[in-house]
Order: C-alpha cells, then structure tokens, then sequence
C-alpha cells in the first residue's frame, strides 16, 4: 500500500493570499501547500481521500491518471470544491467514480452540485458518480475501509483506516471509541494545523499527545498553516513525527 499527500494545506492554502510572513514569503517547496488531500493506492485501487480546490493541480504535479474511488470526510469547500475534476477521470477510464461520506456530506454534495446528480443532461461534460452512505466498515473491491468518526469543532467528521494506515485530517478531538480503532498502526495522517489552540483543529502539542497514546510506527502531520515552517520546525518534533508536504509518498 502506498500513500501520496497530494496536498497538506488549510483552507486557504499557504502561501495566504496577501500575506507576507516568513513561511508564505519561503523560498522552501515544502512550505508552499496546496489544500488538504491524499491517494490510497491498494490493492490496484487508487482511493482518493477528499476533492480539494487543488484537485487539477495536485493530480498534474504527482502523475495521477486513475481514480477509482472518493472517500469524502466532510463538506467543507477546500474538500469538496475540486469535485468537478473527477470528470477527467471519467474520460480517461470511460466509466463512473464512486464516492462514500456520511449522509450530510452525500447530502450536501449532491445540493451545492446538482448539475452533476440531476437527472437532466445538459450539453457539457458533467462528472459521473455514484454514491454509497458510510455508516460503517465498508469494501471498495477487496479493500476493507473503517470509517473512524471524531469532532471538528461542533461537528462530527469522517477520518479512514485502511489496514495499518489511518487518515484523519479536521479534527479538533478523537472520541474514545475512535481512538479505540486506531491502535496498531504503521502510519498514522493526522491534522494539526498550528501551534496556537483553535476551536476546530487540533494544534500541534495536542496531535503529539494523540500520538503518545496510540504510539503508531510513524505519523504524519498534514492541513498545517502557515505557522508551520517546514525546514525550522520539523526537526522539533519527536522522532516518529514529520510535517507533511505536498508529494510526499510512503510505503505501508
């Protein structure tokens, strides 16, 4: 199994429009971050993990040319809004993609982007999709999939486990029971966007204590802002732990 940070950005993606700090003004690649995304290749399957704004971007720069599946954690905009370039793999593959999240994201999905779920064609090209509510493990071909449920913010959102690797990015608390279900793991990708607290994300520290608990063989720290520098704060963190950067590829 192989995983790809496709991007490993916040909302806004860093560089920040009109920000002229030290780690958006970097001349270091790896502090340039597109938003938050990742492809699971297992098993033959390539398992993309959210459609970020940067979809488009993300799959020129790494070489995608495949997408069988979509694993949705949850409809906000910089991991739903690249949805229409699914259609590009719709051409390549000349077949539909199939795309699981809980019923609020199914449901939030299909209104903000109902020119691709109507069952009026119109003259252009729309993505063609199918969707399957998750609510609970689930098969993509011979792939067992865990959805993995923790907080963000007041909401509740979807991270994934697929055999020894579990992706969870939003996240401002894992609950017991989820915590539970990610014992064993020889990766861990888990959201930690700054070192100050915020009310939706965890920080930093709180993302170590996480990984204190589950001890996974090795974690890595994705949809960071722009106080992470790449080159002065990665090696500060414990020896396990890494920040990730767009493109970066492990083996599970």
């Amino acid at each position: 199994m192989k995983l790809i940070i496709l991007g490993c950005g916040t909302s806004t993606g860093v560089p920040v429009i009109g920000c002229t700090c030290r780690v958006c003004t970097s001349a270091n690649p790896r502090n340039n971050r597109t938003r938050s995304s990742a492809l699971i290749e297992v098993n033959g399957r390539n398992i993309l993990i959210d459609t970020s704004t940067d979809l488009r971007a993300q799959a020129l720069s790494t070489g995608i040319t495949r997408v069988d599946s979509v694993l949705f954690t949850h409809p906000h905009a910089d991991h739903i809004h690249g949805i229409d370039e699914l259609r590009s793999f719709n051409m390549l593959q000349k077949g539909p993609v199939s795309c699981f999240g809980s019923a609020d994201t199914i449901a939030r999905i299909t209104l903000l982007f109902e020119y691709i779920f109507s069952d009026e064609r119109g003259e252009s090209i729309t993505p063609e999709l199918t969707t399957t509510l998750v609510d609970g493990p689930f098969k993509i071909g011979t792939v067992e999939v865990i959805p993995v449920e923790v907080s963000h913010g007041r909401s509740s959102v979807l991270g994934f486990r697929i055999g020894s690797l579990a992706y969870i990015t939003d996240c401002s608390d894992i609950p017991p029971v989820s915590m539970e279900k990610l014992h064993g793991l020889d990766l861990l990708v888990l959201g930690a966007l700054r070192y100050k607290k915020h009310p939706t994300h965890m920080t930093v520290e709180q993302a170590i204590k996480v990984v204190e608990t589950l001890k996974p063989r090795r974690t890595i720290l994705t949809h960071l802002g722009h106080d992470i520098d790449y080159p002065r704060d990665n090696p500060k963190l414990p020896a396990s732990m890494e920040f990730a950067y767009d493109g970066l590829c492990a083996d599970v």
